[in-house]
């Protein structure tokens, strides 16, 4: 599967709107991936904000340099999606042995309430 970021959209704190080019669209908590000296600036929220889709590269981008790979961002806006799990242990973001979606935390299931989500 060839995957690519077509849009991206800032939402707060850590959280981006992501559109893909499979027609998926869902929402990526990327505070995980802020570590590291590439990724670390990123921890300002001001500086995160920044983020656009790069043409080229197709995947987020920020005026630092950094970027992230299109499958981890889809990872990280549908990690939960049981019929992408298959393809997520494909990828290497989840191990072999996880036989299902873990279950929601309770600020996930807090903020997702709150933002009127599903």
């Amino acid at each position: 599967m060839c995957l690519h970021v077509t849009q991206a959209r800032y939402l707060k704190g850590y959280e981006v709107e992501v559109l893909f080019s499979d027609g998926r669209k869902g929402i990526a908590d990327l505070l995980e991936a802020l570590t590291g000296p590439v990724f670390e600036p990123l921890r300002d929220k001001e500086v995160f904000a920044q983020l656009k889709v790069d043409d080229e590269l197709e995947t987020i981008v920020w005026p630092n340099g950094a970027d992230l790979a299109p499958e981890y961002v889809y990872f990280h806006a549908f990690q939960r999606a049981p019929e992408l799990q298959e393809q997520f242990k494909r990828w290497g973001y989840l191990p072999d042995d996880q036989d299902e979606v873990p279950p929601l935390t309770d600020k996930e299931i807090k903020d997702a309430i709150a933002e009127g989500r599903p």
